[in-house]
């Protein structure tokens, strides 16, 4: 049985749903953040003036809130690093986060809705790529429960590049931070570590 959260704060609701099934392993229990890097690709792309399928290596760290961070340092379009395709650092550090991290509520306020066939697709999305060998040297993002890889604390759903073989997946390891991205990873694992707080009294395990 593996189980997939999209309700928000869906990071912490999978923690909650994961320490209240002692029977299930942990690795069966999954946050989604694949609407967030769809919507990071998509930004990408209009910014390189390039198809969105020429975006990859693409990962969503931390929490599915404001903030996430799409890691744009090791992304590539077209098989390029982003900043050296995208020369514009600011709007990458600043612009491009902001609306990828805001985008959800920039959605609601513009049509009184959310976006949910976006959703919707994320979460095919999101199937498909834990369930489908991943392109060699590629990767994907879902929140899983983290191990302690990149120091991040264990026991957090935290988001992650992955990969999967099509029956197991696994934390791509040794990819490059740099000290924005230590940062701003930093900032969302401490998100994650408050709200975990808050529903202490709904983690039984």
């Amino acid at each position: 049985m593996r189980t997939l959260v999209v309700g928000n704060p869906c990071n912490t609701n999978a923690l909650i749903a994961l320490s209240n099934a002692p029977g299930v392993p942990r690795d069966q229990f999954f946050a989604m953040t694949m609407l967030d890097e769809n919507r990071a690709k998509t930004q990408l792309a209009k910014k390189a003036s390039t198809d969105v399928t020429g975006v990859t290596h693409l990962a969503v760290w931390g929490n599915h809130s404001t903030t996430m961070f799409p890691d744009f340092f090791n992304a590539k379009i077209n098989g390029r690093p982003v900043p050296d395709v995208i020369g514009h650092r600011e709007w990458l550090e600043k612009d491009f986060l902001t609306t990828v991290q805001k985008r959800g509520a920039a959605i609601i306020e513009a049509r009184g809705l959310s976006s949910a066939a976006s959703a919707a697709n994320a979460v095919v999305d999101t199937v498909r790529k834990l369930t489908t060998p991943t392109p060699t040297g590629d990767w994907f993002s879902v929140a899983v429960c983290s191990d302690g890889s990149y120091g991040i604390e264990k026991g957090l759903m935290f988001s992650y590049p992955v990969r999967s073989d099509g029956r197991k997946w696994e934390i791509v390891q040794g990819l490059p931070l740099n000290p924005f991205s230590q940062a701003k990873i930093a900032a969302t694992e401490a998100e994650l570590k408050e709200e975990k707080a808050l529903v202490a009294d709904l983690l039984p395990r």
